[in-house]
């Protein structure tokens, strides 16, 4: 990795973490690609299960770097497109990631740093963090982060802090749907733990799968076709060796084979 992210492991958990404390963990076009890059990786190597999403300093990630919005600010219109559309696909990668994703979020997100939070499957902040969507204020909109951030907190939510710009809390960030948790600082770790935890007990298709299905019954209009689509989902789930080995787990009272043996079943 280079100097401005590392990617740690543990077990089968992936830690992904923003190193440029010194600017907030602001994005610029070398953090949007090596984060990318980093996804890829994650994404491709089956012994990766779990991935925390992390950051060093007091902010989460204040957005765009000052001196990157400079840059595009004089560049061309093709020029901008090609540079929006690098952050898309990074956004895209981690809202599709075939892995769990946890956001630990120790300090502020704004712009672009809340659609990392609203990308990730469970999200737990810090009651000093501060969000917002704040490109109105500079004329523009966040576009890029829009499909993640909407499917987070809703369209109403966001009609609001789209167009006003509004700093908000954790506290309102959690109301609206943005964060699942709210925890002290020193019980950050903890939390994400636990979370950790109770993914590594899932069934790793299973949990990695979620999102798919909620993707797919979010987008169905047709609901004979919904109905139907679940129940093949479920069945295959069923037949599956996963599937059958969880089953099988349960009513023989033992853990399933995914998970250490030793110790008793919670």
């Amino acid at each position: 990795m280079s100097a401005s992210l590392q990617l740690h492991r543990d077990g089968a958990v992936a830690r992904l973490r923003m190193t440029r404390a010194q600017v907030h963990n602001a994005f610029d076009a070398g953090l949007i690609a090596d984060l990318t890059a980093a996804l890829d990786q994650v994404a491709t190597d089956a012994s990766i299960r779990v991935l925390v999403l992390e950051a060093d300093g007091a902010s989460f990630s204040a957005g765009a770097d000052l001196n990157w919005m400079r840059g595009m600010a004089a560049a061309s219109e093709d020029e901008n497109r090609e540079d929006s559309l690098a952050l898309a696909r990074l956004m895209r990668s981690l809202d599709e990631l075939p892995k769990p994703t946890i956001a630990r979020v120790q300090g502020a997100a704004f712009g672009g740093g809340v659609g990392l939070v609203a990308c990730c499957d469970i999200a737990i902040g810090v009651p000093t963090a501060k969000f917002g969507l704040t490109e109105s204020k500079l004329g523009l909109l966040p576009a890029v982060i829009s499909p993640y951030v909407i499917n987070a907190i809703g369209p109403r939510q966001a009609r609001r802090w789209f167009a006003t710009a509004e700093v908000f809390d954790a506290a309102e960030a959690h109301r609206i749907g943005l964060l699942h948790e709210v925890v002290d600082a020193d019980a950050l770790d903890a939390a994400v733990q636990r979370q950790v935890d109770l993914l590594l007990k899932a069934g790793p298709v299973a949990a990695a799968s979620a999102k798919q299905l909620v993707r797919a019954v979010c987008a169905h209009a047709d609901g004979a076709k919904h109905d139907a689509d679940n129940a093949a989902l479920i069945a295959r789930l069923r037949v599956s060796p996963e599937g059958q080995e969880g089953l099988s787990a349960f009513l023989d009272k033992r853990k399933p084979a995914w998970l250490p043996q030793a110790g008793t079943l919670e």
